[in-house]
């Protein structure tokens, strides 16, 4: 596991987010369609807000590196094997084998890029759009913030299948 590769895919959401919610760009919709003011924002421990971003980003790298990454599965067809990483085993063979012939198979940009795509349409924007449907939020709320997740998914995904 490439912890440095995760720890770069972590700073997207902190990335994309400086340009993302800036007034220029998607900010001050954003503000209006969350009911929040500058005045409300004011007293909010932002140092405490961007730590947790990047740890709550940390854990999203480290489960979308398996939605992203396919050889990950194969690794969990032979997990409750105590030998699996015994290169002697049958079980160690076999990863080594399947590895060396297919381990570099989609590990692109663009294909974790699809994934990542992928993860944010259908995990992201059914989260986001229900819990904006109990807070009585509008569809422009649900397009910006899933439209967030979704583009910042899509790099996190692209970054980790790349170079996880």
């Amino acid at each position: 596991m490439n912890w440095l590769i995760l720890l770069v895919a972590a700073l997207v959401p902190l990335v994309l987010g400086f340009i993302w919610y800036s007034p220029g760009v998607f900010g001050n919709a954003w503000m209006r369609a969350a009911g929040i003011s500058r005045d409300k924002m004011k007293g909010v421990n932002m140092g405490l807000v961007f730590v947790l971003t990047f740890v709550f980003s940390f854990l999203m790298a480290m489960i979308l590196q398996s939605i992203v990454i396919h050889q990950f599965s194969l690794y969990s067809l032979v997990a409750n094997d105590p030998k699996m990483m015994d290169p002697t085993s049958e079980a160690g063979m076999f990863l080594k084998n399947t590895m060396d012939k297919y381990g570099h198979n989609f590990r692109t940009f663009k294909h974790g890029a699809l994934h990542g795509t992928i993860t944010g349409l259908f995990l992201a924007l059914p989260i986001i759009s229900v819990n904006a449907m109990f807070e009585r939020r509008g569809f422009k709320y649900i397009a910006i913030n899933a439209g967030f997740w979704i583009v910042c998914l899509a790099i996190m995904g692209g970054i980790l299948c790349q170079w996880v």
